[in-house]
């Protein structure tokens, strides 16, 4: 059954705002996403005329709206290439590139690594439904590395276990922004959603939740510093979050201040095009195995090119950053 039209007035106070704002903070119930689909849909009309998102609302103006809810979305199976690092009959870990969402959400329903899985594997575990079947955690979409993937329920079960217990192991490399002052150190500032920008977490807020991150110096160049990253817990963003508040954010991260275009010594530089942060080395424990499973992911060749350049522009040997990483990876 189709819900009926709502209809709204603008009143003196709000003229001048765009339409999609105006109407967001009147239709709680869905988010600014939907409204704007909605929009696009043709579902606002103002006057009985499809209106633009971008249209500013005027003293009076009778505006009436179709809430129709989002289609159910269902994954669907699609031929991806995959670098799997690990597999066996529970569980795969596989090379998320950067760039490649991990499931389905507002305004992405293909080329997602749940595509790809689905076409490449004939099960997945069922815990996570029918939008993130065998998801036991995610990436960020600019984030590349290391991920789990449980096949089974059982498998992500124990799975979920491992990462509330705290056990699994997650680490990461980083190139941040300046120069950290220490050679190792651990991060302990709650997180949680950023209320102005709801696209972002912050660690200003009271009721953040508890967030650690401890990291270690891999190498140094002027104005920069490669870390390693240990996640000790799983909040959204929480590396990009935590680094960005000491006043380090991840290089190529704008959504946590970093510039654009990164400055080496005199010359700046073209964009990255993704977070420099990757999900490099990850430990769990399978089902009846004594000894943990430890697997890593090399680091991209962008990520390494990007380095390389850094090195010869800053006056520093690539070789031995090189060095530096065969270290960790």
């Amino acid at each position: 059954m189709t819900p009926p039209s709502l209809q709204f007035q603008v009143a003196a106070e709000d003229a001048g705002q765009r339409l999609d704002r105006y109407l967001a903070a009147r239709l709680l119930e869905l988010s600014r996403t939907r409204v704007q689909e909605l929009i696009a849909e043709g579902r606002v009309r103002i006057g009985g005329k499809p209106a633009k998102a971008s249209h500013r609302v005027a003293t009076g103006e009778a505006i009436e709206v179709e809430p129709l809810p989002r289609p159910v979305l269902a994954a669907a199976a699609e031929e991806i290439p995959l670098e799997i690092l690990y597999e066996d009959e529970d569980v795969v870990v596989v090379n998320k590139p950067a760039g490649m969402a991990v499931h389905a959400g507002a305004g992405t329903q293909h080329g997602t690594l749940v595509n790809a899985l689905l076409h490449r594997y004939a099960r997945l575990s069922g815990v996570g439904g029918v939008l993130r079947p065998g998801i036991v955690h995610r990436l960020d979409k600019l984030t590349s590395g290391a991920i789990l993937v449980a096949l089974n329920d059982r498998a992500h079960r124990a799975l979920a276990e491992q990462f509330r217990a705290r056990t699994i192991s997650k680490k990461y490399i980083a190139l941040v922004h300046g120069s950290l002052t220490k050679d190792r150190g651990e991060i302990r500032l709650p997180i949680a959603r950023d209320v102005r920008r709801r696209t972002r977490m912050t660690t200003r807020r009271r009721e953040g939740r508890e967030a650690l991150t401890g990291w270690r110096v891999l190498w140094r160049l002027d104005g920069f510093t490669l870390v390693e990253a240990d996640l000790r817990t799983g909040r959204t963003h929480q590396i990009r979050v935590h680094f960005s508040a000491l006043g380090h954010p991840v290089v190529g991260d704008t959504l946590y201040g970093a510039p654009l275009r990164p400055r080496a010594g005199e010359q700046i530089l073209a964009p990255l095009g993704r977070n420099f942060l990757h999900a490099a080395r990850i430990c769990f424990q399978q089902a009846g195995e004594n000894a943990p499973v430890e697997v890593t992911a090399p680091l991209p060749e962008e990520l390494r090119d990007f380095l390389h350049r850094l090195a010869k522009i800053l006056g520093k040997d690539p070789d031995a950053i090189d060095a530096s990483l065969r270290e960790f990876l």
